[in-house]
């Protein structure tokens, strides 16, 4: 997508960055509520409507700031999905089922934006055909670089709760002590590049697989 100016890119990531953190965050809710706990559905947290699930900051401010600055690494996040993990069947099972949801919903939506990309690559109209294209790709991006960095093992991210699930008990309450620290963590990985180092290679092939499943580029 390079020689799009700002407000072209802005154009192009907008949709597919809200859906992304949209859907990642419903999918929680509805993953929970399957397995017990209606919390999400009583607030009315289950809807598709990105109003509800906006956060001004994780799906606005930072991923707009990324995309005027043109630093190639876009990521953003909605307001959390309430979960009482009080009420689910089996707490430490569920809870994991529960944060996979969010990734499995993010590689879901790459899928059809590899539909949406290939789609588009055979309309006759270059005008939009065009545009399209360029959305099916960041649609893809966003939702791989978003279902990769929420598996990280890093709380508060998806991957911390499917870890402490798959541990015994007594190390999944002393690893969930890093909580507190794990925002400052993730942010001095950012800060120093480790972080895309981490990401590239599996963002990367999966991207690439992605890619080959819609036949784009």
């Amino acid at each position: 997508m390079n020689g799009l100016n700002s407000l072209q890119a802005f154009s192009i990531w907008a949709l597919p960055v809200i859906f992304a953190v949209t859907v990642h965050e419903v999918a929680h809710g509805w993953a929970a509520k399957r397995l017990g706990d209606p919390t999400a559905e009583r607030l009315g947290r289950l809807s598709l409507n990105p109003l509800r699930h906006i956060d001004p900051v994780g799906t606005i401010l930072v991923p707009g700031l990324l995309i005027l600055m043109g630093t190639g690494f876009i990521f953003g996040w909605a307001k959390p999905v309430p979960i009482t993990w009080s009420l689910l069947h089996r707490k430490r099972r569920d809870m994991a089922l529960v944060a996979l949801a969010g990734p499995g919903a993010n590689f879901l939506m790459a899928l059809l934006w590899a539909l949406v990309g290939r789609v588009a690559t055979m309309l006759p109209s270059l005008w939009v055909a065009k545009p399209l294209v360029y959305m099916g790709v960041a649609g893809i991006t966003i939702n791989i670089v978003l279902m990769v960095l929420n598996l990280l093992p890093l709380p508060p991210l998806d991957g911390s709760r499917v870890l402490a699930g798959m541990l015994p008990a007594r190390l999944a309450a002393g690893y969930s002590r890093i909580e507190p620290y794990g925002l400052w963590i993730l942010l001095l990985l950012l800060g120093t590049h480790v972080l895309g180092r981490i990401l590239e290679p599996p963002v990367t092939m999966l991207r690439n697989l992605v890619f080959a499943f819609g036949r784009i580029g």
